[in-house]
């Protein structure tokens, strides 16, 4: 299905996903390892000597390359990290499906496809630890939100999920809520959660292909997520996607969101540094939990 969709679904600026030179400073602390995930995917592995948790970095809907900074912050915290090239983009094979080629990245048949790379990304990972007693989780961003529940039920070997202004509603919806605010930075200033949730409702949808909805997975998975939200995001609907979180915990799943009142979409490059450090905090828990309980991933989705 080729759709040009108007969709600026966590870009979060390419410019911030570049592979850049890491900092001197970290060098000492980790090391870093070029990979190849399958036959088409190309990455790097930041490797901390003594890690206690693994994590997989998933890109939004951008052209993205491999993470560097972020992975290297990320190292320079004790979690080992993989990070790669999009599929399509930079040194990975593939094709990018996405606005910018003018095809529909946000249908069922690509993040099934982004979903495979995650997982496959994961199973890489996985085999280069040395301690494979360390839970090992999905990051991700924005678009992410549709992916790391597809990827994190294909794949037995990952034991946390974390989100940075994941959607927690279906693709249609996502869209619905993106056309009303039309990229309008001072869209909340005039609009209320109860105006989105009634446009929401009640628009048309403008595209006609089949929705994905994260609850699908999200509802049968057994590990324990966190969701950061910006209280300003004109990108996904962050009430809503609240609300369905709510009744997920109230259905016994460990999933944990944390809203930060000032912020946009870009949760995870703002100038604020609190949603990496609470994600940092979190996963260290995570890691905690882990190895007191004796490595037993099903005991993690208990509070």
């Amino acid at each position: 299905m080729r759709l040009s969709l108007l969709i600026v679904l966590c870009s979060l600026g390419v410019e911030l996903y570049a592979q850049t030179p890491s900092n001197p400073i970290y060098e000492s602390v980790y090391t870093i390892e070029n990979v190849r995930v399958g036959v088409s995917l190309a990455g790097a592995i930041f490797k901390p000597k003594n890690p206690h948790a693994a994590v997989i970095l998933v890109h939004g809907s951008g052209q993205e390359k491999r993470m560097i900074n972020l992975a290297s912050n990320l190292a320079n915290n004790g979690i080992a990290v993989l990070t790669y090239d999009k599929r399509g983009v930079g040194e990975s094979g593939g094709v990018y499906a996405g606005p910018e080629v003018g095809t529909n990245n946000i249908d069922s048949a690509n993040l099934n496809l982004l979903a495979l790379d995650a997982s496959a990304a994961a199973q890489s990972l996985f085999s280069h630890l040395s301690d494979k007693n360390i839970p090992l989780g999905l990051v991700g961003f924005s678009q992410a939100g549709w992916v790391i529940p597809i990827a994190a039920e294909k794949n037995s070997e990952v034991c946390f999920i974390v989100l940075f202004s994941g959607p927690a509603v279906t693709t249609l919806e996502q869209l619905r809520f993106q056309f009303y605010t039309n990229g309008k930075t001072n869209f909340w200033e005039a609009h209320t959660d109860a105006d989105v949730r009634e446009h929401i409702k009640n628009d048309p949808d403008r595209y006609q292909f089949p929705a994905t909805d994260p609850l699908n997975a999200l509802i049968r998975l057994k590990i324990p997520g966190l969701w950061l939200y910006g209280g300003r995001d004109i990108q996904v609907p962050v009430g809503l996607s609240i609300e369905r979180l709510d009744m997920l915990k109230a259905q016994g799943k460990f999933y944990k969101y944390q809203l930060f009142p000032t912020l946009g979409h870009n949760t995870a490059f703002s100038k604020s540094q609190e949603p990496f450090n609470a994600a940092i905090q979190w996963i260290k828990n995570i890691s905690h939990r882990y190895k007191k309980n004796g490595y037993r991933k099903g005991n993690l989705d208990k509070p």
